[in-house]
């Protein structure tokens, strides 16, 4: 069932406008309605994952792996767009899979209350997808950017079609992060109030110490990079300014309805025909007259063109926070239940601002160099003992948190002992 769309302004999408969306005649409308859908404010109680992997042939790592052998191994699993006949059944905890340009597999599990039942599910499900895949000799890779090829695309739609070449006319980054890329991605409810404001700062000041903390992608295409994140360079450079992380702010939600407006369109849906966008035209500028696109916006025009912005962080009415590079095996639960910790109260939301004042701005940094950077190691620790000590406020099992614990305290003296030999 389709529910009716409240529009800005109190009017409901009906009709055609369900389908289309409604028409958009003027900036303050859109910037309302990003206001409204990016950021639905409600009690912080949710959260979900999003695991992203490489893939990889057995045999040979560099060897491309094409559709068909994606199509084969998923079964009915497969999204549309690697079988468009499957029916994209989800994994037995309920996550959904999905595949990226380059062939990269990611799993979306459903959001919950409970962070003990997101890591089992999702756990269950990281399980049931290497099932899948190991008896075609696929398996995953373990690093949040491929070590063995270089950027190929092997899935097409005009969406990807659109966006590659985009991308191409900025630099190689927007390639490597459409193919060759693979990431943890945590989503979290916003907040109420002055809550959802701090929650949103928080997530953003601990976007450069979790970088360092867990960067995982220093080699690509067998050559190190020099980057501890080679990742997350490549999707800051992806299409700046929108890519770079927003300043400080007391209005965040005017802050990036502001950015979607200005931001450039980089595809356009048609019916029929290529997908590219006018050359340099924002969406503000195709509200503002409609004629280089040949008609005018909609809302669902402004849905899709939200859906082409990557910031560190983003808004779909809860927060994805997209900085965290992919873990090997099952280390990705210890970020997740750090940073689920990290937010779980508001007095630890304030210490989380606290403990990274110095080093809130710090992505190229910590993208380069981790926690080699004095402040970033600094704020790391600080960030590691606030998170231990509000894991006991989580409903995760005792053996689960001591693990996360004893991974985590592990990094940091990993951290320092590196800097005392250095």
């Amino acid at each position: 069932m389709v529910m009716p769309m409240e529009m800005p302004g109190g009017s409901v999408a009906t009709g055609d406008d369900e389908v289309h969306g409604a028409p958009v005649l003027s900036r303050d409308q859109a910037e309302g309605y990003v206001a409204m859908v990016c950021f639905k404010h409600g009690p912080p109680r949710l959260q979900g994952v999003e695991l992203e992997w490489t893939l990889h042939h057995e045999d040979d790592p560099a060897r491309a792996v094409e559709l068909t052998d994606l199509a084969r191994a998923l079964g009915p699993h497969a999204p549309t767009t690697v079988d468009p006949h499957s029916p994209h059944l989800p994994l037995p905890a309920g996550s959904l899979v999905t595949v990226e340009p380059g062939g990269q597999v990611e799993i979306s599990s459903a959001p919950t209350p409970s962070v003990a039942f997101l890591l089992e599910a999702a756990a269950d499900d990281d399980a049931a997808l290497g099932e899948l895949l190991a008896p075609h000799g696929l398996r995953r890779g373990e690093h949040g950017l491929d070590p063995h090829r270089t950027p190929r695309r092997i899935l097409r739609t005009p969406r990807y079609d659109a966006m590659e070449d985009f991308f191409a006319a900025i630099g190689p980054h927007g390639s490597r992060m459409m193919c060759s890329t693979a990431s943890l991605q945590v989503c979290v409810d916003l907040g109420e109030g002055t809550e959802a404001v701090h929650r949103w700062d928080a997530v953003h000041a601990l976007g450069p110490t979790l970088t360092a903390l867990f960067g995982n992608s220093a080699v690509m295409a067998g050559s190190d990079t020099g980057w501890v994140s080679a990742r997350l360079r490549s999707t800051l450079a992806t299409a700046p300014p929108a890519t770079f992380a927003p300043a400080r702010t007391a209005d965040p939600v005017a802050q990036y309805a502001r950015m979607a407006l200005e931001a450039p369109l980089l595809c356009v849906r048609r019916e029929q025909g290529p997908w590219a966008a006018p050359v340099g035209v924002r969406f503000a500028d195709w509200v503002a007259d409609p004629s280089p696109v040949g008609r005018p916006p909609t809302t669902r025009d402004l849905d899709y063109h939200l859906s082409t912005l990557f910031p560190p962080v983003r808004p779909h009415g809860y927060l994805e926070v997209r900085y965290l590079d992919a873990q090997p095996g099952r280390g990705w639960m210890t970020p997740v239940a750090l940073l689920t910790a990290l937010l779980s109260r508001p007095e630890t939301v304030g210490r989380v601002l606290e403990a990274t004042e110095e080093t809130a701005d710090r992505w190229l940094s910590a993208a380069r160099v981790g926690v080699a950077d004095p402040g970033l190691a600094r704020s790391a620790t600080a960030v590691v003992e606030l998170g231990v000590s509000a894991l006991d406020g989580q409903d995760l099992p005792r053996a689960v948190a001591d693990e996360v614990t004893r991974q985590l305290q592990e990094r940091i003296e990993d951290a320092t002992s590196r800097r005392c030999s250095a």
